[in-house]
């Protein structure tokens, strides 16, 4: 599409702005794929720049985190293979099959998480005991939301850092963490099945992905500074505004 200049500058605000709040609490997707589809593009190659942009995003604070010893890689070696794979499956169905099939199912889980939250003001605080082994955890989780990361992906990053603090006993600072490097390995594999059907707009994607890597860059950083009080506020507020636009997105729909 021939964009004038300005276009490009927004998208490089939007993914910087999306990095950001991305890294911190997830959610990125909301601001990302509303702009661009806005500015014309066809939902297919909305959805492909997105996950390359994603990719850029989450990859950067990825690597942050584990650059300030917040993540073990190799603790995700089982994980990241777990989560490519389920991503390639899921993203090799959603050409298949209509993804609308999970909105009315997405809500009321995002529900249950914001609610859950609320109600437990000391959630991700501190560390507790695992309740599942790696084995268990990486294969229910790493598959199940790979899939649906690839096949979806609204919340995957909510998802990802309750299935952290809840089945791991991780803080959400370390939680948060582990769940840039999942993300990242989905984003990845998704992406490359969103190319190979040629359902990417690279010009948009990379544009908001080197404002996805400054804003990841920054929020990484600043969530190891400042922990859980940063954290815990964004989170709640992304679950909810994620879940009031897959809402309106499911009752704007004509029947």
């Amino acid at each position: 599409m021939d964009w004038p200049l300005w276009v490009y500058l927004l998208l490089f605000l939007t993914g910087l702005i999306a990095g950001w709040v991305n890294t911190i609490a997830g959610g990125g997707g909301i601001i990302t794929v509303p702009v661009m589809l806005n500015l014309g593009l066809p939902v297919s190659l909305a959805l492909g720049a997105n996950k390359l942009q994603a990719s850029c995003g989450s990859v950067m604070g990825a690597w942050i985190f584990v650059r300030r010893g917040v993540v073990n890689l190799r603790e995700c070696r089982t994980g990241i293979a777990l989560t490519l794979l389920g991503a390639l499956l899921g993203a090799q169905t959603v050409q298949l099959l209509d993804a609308r099939l999970l909105t009315t199912l997405i809500p009321w889980l995002l529900g249950a998480i914001l609610l859950y939250s609320i109600l437990q003001p000391e959630l991700g605080r501190h560390d507790h005991p695992p309740r599942l082994r790696w084995g268990w955890f990486y294969t229910a989780f790493g598959l199940g939301l790979g899939f649906y990361d690839g096949f979806f992906g609204p919340g995957v990053g909510s998802f990802w850092t309750m299935a952290f603090v809840l089945g791991q006993g991780y803080n959400l600072t370390k939680a948060t963490g582990y769940t840039k490097v999942m993300n990242g390995a989905s984003n990845l594999a998704a992406l490359a099945l969103f190319a190979l059907h040629g359902n990417v707009h690279v010009g948009a994607g990379l544009t908001m992905g080197a404002g996805q890597i400054i804003g990841s860059r920054l929020g990484a950083v600043l969530v190891v500074k400042k922990g859980t009080r940063l954290i815990r506020p964004i989170f709640l507020t992304m679950v909810a505004l994620t879940l009031l636009r897959l809402l309106y997105v499911s009752f704007s729909r004509p029947s």
